[in-house]
């Protein structure tokens, strides 16, 4: 199967599941301003959206939206326990927070990037905060967003809220994400991931 993605886009979260969950797949770098890959192909010829992350499996069928991508990949590797059983309450959960990090935080640090007015950009701002707020609440009584393991919620966050550092959100009144993006950063796959992008 091939990911389409770009360096430190929200594409780097399937790629941490790949990595983590040890899947055979092919990287293809889209430029996102051109809409061409890095081989010269039509990006939208390949993905009707024209964003990634896309995922091609080997039958042709074409995946794209992060969320479901990364569900999909933990379900082709239950050993790796990157998600909850379908089925079980645990994956509901699973889903909930990868619901809110969609809606919550990733269209909002979304917001900052294309530089709006200054009263619009407080507004914004100001949501962050309070979404932020409710992640470090529950990242103060355990580990992980589900708890003790790792999962594909987490490959999420942390690809978000790597993106503050972009935007200049000071992520300091929460030390506690601080650890947290350490904490992931240092596992193995992420490590893999973030370097065959360039970010390390």
């Amino acid at each position: 199967m091939k990911l389409y993605y770009s360096p430190g886009a929200c594409s780097l979260s399937p790629h941490i599941v790949l990595c983590e969950a040890s899947l055979a797949h092919e990287l293809v770098k889209v430029d996102l301003k051109t809409k061409k890959t890095e081989f010269g192909d039509d990006f939208a010829a390949i993905s009707p959206k024209s964003y990634v992350p896309t995922l091609v499996l080997d039958d042709g069928e074409v995946l794209t939206e992060g969320p479901a991508i990364v569900q999909y990949l933990a379900d082709l590797a239950p050993a790796s326990r990157l998600a909850p059983a379908a089925g079980s309450f645990a994956r509901v959960r699973l889903q909930e927070w990868l619901n809110f990090i969609a809606s919550e935080l990733h269209k909002g640090f979304g917001q900052l990037f294309r530089k709006p007015p200054a009263e619009w950009q407080e507004i914004v701002r100001g949501g962050l905060a309070g979404r932020l707020a409710y992640v470090a609440e529950t990242l103060d009584r355990q580990p992980y967003l589900l708890g003790a393991n790792f999962s594909v919620a987490d490959a999420y966050l942390f690809t978000i809220l790597n993106w503050a550092k972009w935007v200049k959100f000071d992520l300091a009144p929460w030390p506690v994400l601080d650890a947290y993006l350490g904490r992931v950063a240092a596992r193995p796959g992420v490590q893999k991931a973030l370097k065959t992008e360039g970010l390390l």
